[in-house]
């Protein structure tokens, strides 16, 4: 199959160019922030304890979220694959609009970002955390579909008919694994948080939507791992591991111990309502006559 003709950018303006991989991450973040403030604002997501942050909280919180992003992801890509930056060019550490930026790295970024907001606001950081990585999989979609019509982090070659043939990849029909991790991490993980958190109430119980998203996308990343091309610039791990291999292993394992702490965290106790004191009538006991009701024997 060959690649589709798209421009990595999608317009000019004078020396400007707007490129749809900077628009996936735009689009991921402010979708993700009226979904992030649709669930705070649905009381029925919380009957427990209510939602973790206010909305106005919220839009405070999507600014920390958005820097998070932007230096952890690029400075993740730097000390994850590219370390000899630092040496041999340390300007280009900061030059973010060539491209380069690392979905772990960003996890880290997002995760100290929401550490430091839950502190300086006093909000719990573990149902910040359910919230946040929620709405996740919308940037994470977003990103893959423009890292494919970049046509950059491609596969390794299949004779399968789907494969495709990457301009810069050689002749050989490879993996589009950018759209796999788009299904994957992307759409099936959201669909999954969102039973999760509409249907299973799970959002009741804290950190255990976290849990998910880091263990879903840790599953799916190391699955599609055994498709994805490897970065030629980084050397042969042992046992077939990848560097996306190392570094979503250990967020499965600690997207388990989320869930684990958290199912096993005992629920708060509903508090009984004013009306249903109210409402309440002693065994046996007649409600008491209402003096300002006119009763009558029958209609007027």
């Amino acid at each position: 199959m060959p690649f589709p003709d798209i421009d990595p950018v999608l317009i000019h303006i004078g020396p400007f160019a707007i490129r749809w991989y900077a628009l996936g991450y735009v689009a991921g973040i402010l979708i993700g922030w009226r979904y992030i403030t649709s669930m705070a604002r649905n009381q029925a997501l919380w009957p427990l304890r209510g939602p973790p942050a206010s909305p106005a909280q919220i839009d405070d919180l999507i600014l920390w979220i958005t820097l998070g992003i932007i230096v952890g992801g690029r400075l993740g890509h730097v000390f994850f694959y590219t370390p000899a930056l630092i040496v041999t060019d340390p300007l280009e550490v900061f030059k973010t609009w060539k491209g380069g930026m690392s979905f772990h790295g960003g996890v880290l970024g997002v995760l100290i970002a929401t550490l430091l907001f839950a502190r300086v606001n006093k909000v719990d950081v573990f149902r910040l955390g359910d919230v946040i990585t929620a709405a996740a999989p919308i940037g994470i979609f977003f990103v893959r579909i423009a890292n494919f019509i970049n046509g950059e982090l491609w596969g390794r070659p299949t004779s399968l008919p789907w494969g495709v043939v990457f301009p810069d990849a050689g002749i050989m029909p490879r993996h589009p694994s950018q759209i796999y991790e788009a299904l994957l991490e992307g759409l099936l993980l959201f669909i999954i948080l969102r039973i999760a958190t509409h249907h299973a109430k799970l959002l009741n119980r804290r950190g255990v939507v976290a849990g998910m998203f880091f263990l879903g996308y840790g599953i799916a990343r190391t699955l599609i791992e055994n498709v994805r091309e490897p970065d030629a610039y980084l050397p042969a791990f042992p046992l077939g591991l990848t560097m996306g291999m190392m570094l979503s292993i250990p967020m499965a394992l600690g997207g388990a111990w989320l869930i684990w702490r958290g199912m096993r965290e005992p629920l708060p106790q509903p508090e009984v309502g004013l009306e249903a004191q109210v409402e309440e009538v002693v065994e046996g006991e007649p409600p008491a006559r209402d003096p300002f009701k006119i009763e009558t024997d029958g209609p007027a």
